[in-house]
Parts: structure tokens; sequence; C-alpha cells
């Protein structure tokens, strides 16, 4: 495309130059004539006085027409090839997103969005991104997440991002009615999909819940706790912080204790060596919805549970293989 513009701007100089010198008119009048030329207008108002002229005219007429030609051509190729790239590339995404099984599905790539992008990016998770500023679209294509340039609030769009055979999904959009109006969406056409969601006023946190969140997340909340941990105890705040951004190399996992697992009908002390697993239990959650924190070590172990524990990522990759019946 550039060098067809080039070679446009090389005949307009051309002709606007040779006009000039040839019939000794003003540039001015040379670039009119010129222009009235390669456009086909032809007005007439500006003569051709010389013999030469004329003959440089008619070679002009159809070295310009060859330029003109080029840079329509081209043009014209540019469009369809972007349609066609366009097109192809949003049958790619389909395609992926007809194979996503138990996936997560991010709605807005806004400010709270685009952290929680990242971390599943981090943690190496299958998710795709509803997002329809077309600007934050082209950066998340740049950095090859699986995005949706559509409206997270329309029924179709979720059910095109296989909402029946997602996980789990974040309504991250800065308006609470668009929040509410997707969990609402979300948990109709998914009753087990487990849904979070972001509540930037106080109020909307009840109203969330009532439409089916499982947990609501109220960043300015949130940010005032953090605050106040940070200026009353320091050192706890810095502790959070060093796991938020896992400085320590330690991280907090929920493992899910299956049926034949080695854990299972076992006390706490005789399974978790910390010779063998570096990590804490923290809290075990019964199936019933019981939650022990902090358990004892006769704490008896049952397939069910939830193991909320904390340590370098190899030893809870070591907990997850045993909870899930590998050893």
């Amino acid at each position: 495309m550039a060098s067809a513009v080039a070679a446009l701007a090389v005949a307009i100089l051309l002709g606007t130059v040779g006009f000039s010198l040839i019939e000794e008119l003003s540039l001015l009048d040379s670039l009119y004539l010129t222009v009235q030329t390669i456009t086909t207008v032809g007005f007439g108002d500006v003569q051709l006085k010389t013999a030469g002229g004329r003959l440089f005219a008619v070679a002009f007429m159809l070295g310009s027409v060859s330029a003109v030609a080029y840079l329509l051509s081209t043009a014209v190729q540019s469009i369809v090839e972007s349609e066609l790239i366009a097109t192809f590339g949003q049958r790619r995404r389909s395609r992926k997103m007809s194979k996503l099984h138990n996936h997560y599905i991010v709605c807005g790539a806004g400010r709270v969005g685009s952290h929680l992008v990242r971390q599943m990016q981090r943690a190496g998770e299958t998710f795709v991104v509803i997002e329809n500023d077309a600007d934050k679209v082209q950066e998340l294509n740049e950095r090859k997440v699986l995005v949706l340039q559509r409206d997270a609030t329309i029924e179709e769009t979720l059910h095109d991002a296989g909402v029946e055979h997602a996980r789990g999904l974040a309504a991250c959009l800065p308006d609470d009615s668009d929040n509410l109006y997707v969990v609402l969406t979300a948990r109709g056409l998914n009753p087990n999909l487990h849904i979070v969601a972001r509540a930037a006023e106080e109020s909307a946190e009840r109203k969330l819940k009532r439409a089916g969140a499982n947990v609501v997340v109220a960043p300015t909340i949130i940010g005032g706790h953090r605050l106040a941990v940070a200026l009353r105890k320091p050192a706890v705040g810095e502790f959070i912080d060093s796991i938020t951004v896992n400085t320590l190399g330690l991280e907090f996992e929920q493992v899910a204790v299956e049926m034949g697992s080695p854990l299972a009908g076992r006390k706490l002390r005789d399974t978790i060596n910390r010779n063998v697993l570096d990590v804490v239990i923290v809290s075990i959650q019964r199936k019933g919805g019981e939650a022990l924190f902090n358990p004892q070590g006769d704490t008896q172990i049952e397939a069910g549970d939830v193991l909320i524990a904390i340590g370098g990522v190899e030893s809870l990759e070591k907990l997850n293989s045993m909870a899930s019946g590998g050893q």
C-alpha cells in the first residue's frame, strides 16, 4: 500500500514539474493540470500551448492511469486481505471456543479484569475473555489470549464462550448493573457454574449474591482492609504482600481429596509429613460445609474434604497428586 501511494506521489510531482517546464506554467497551474489529468476530470480551463506539452500530456496520462490503477488494486487487495484475516481469525477462535470444557470465562478486561487475566495466564489456566473494547481486544490478541469481542451482557455471547461447559466465570465489568445481568444470565445457563462477581458499590453485594454469584469481591472494601493492615500491622501486611506477589515462593492451594486417595481415612499427622511435603494445612472444608481452621494433627481426613494449604509449588503438586489418588 505504501509503495502505491509513493508511486502516485511521484506521478503528481513529475507531472507538475513537467508541465511547468514545458508549458511555462506556474507551479499551482501545473499542479492543477496534473490532478485534472490523473483524475480524468479535465475542466479545460488550462490549455496546452505547445506540441511538446501535448506529447508530454499523452505520456503522462498513460503513466498516471497505471499509477492510479496500481493504487486502487493495492487498496482493494489490502481491504480484502484484512477482511479475510479477520474472518479466518474469528473462525479459528470460534473453533477453539467450541472445544473448551471445564474452562473459565472472564467478562471484562478493565482495571480489575486485566489483573485477573495476568494471574490466569501465570497459572496456566484455560480461559476465554469477553471484552467489547477494540483496543483492549487487540492488546489481548497480542498476548495470545483467547478473546471474544462482544457484549458480555448478551446471552448469545455467553453461549458462544461456552458457559454451559465452563468451570467458573468472573464478572469484572465496571458497572454493577451489567455484572448483575451477567450473573443472572450465566446462572440460568449453567446452574453448577462457580461465579465470582466484582461489586463497585457495597450495596450491590447482596443483589449479586441473590442473582446467583457464589462470591462477590468489592475492591474498595478489600483495599480499605489492606490499608488498615499495612498501617496498623506492617509485618502482617508485608507477609500478605509476599504471598500475593509470590516473592517467598509460597502459594495458597485448595486440594480436593478424592475416593481412593492415600490421604482419605487417615489422620493429618500421619499423612502430611513435613520431611516429604513442606506444606501447612491452614483449613479443612468438610463436604457438609463445616470448616476446620488450623486443624490439629489427630484430625482425620475424609474423602470429599477440601484442604486449604500453603507451601512451595513442588510440594503443593505432590499434595495434589496424593489427594487425587496418586502416590
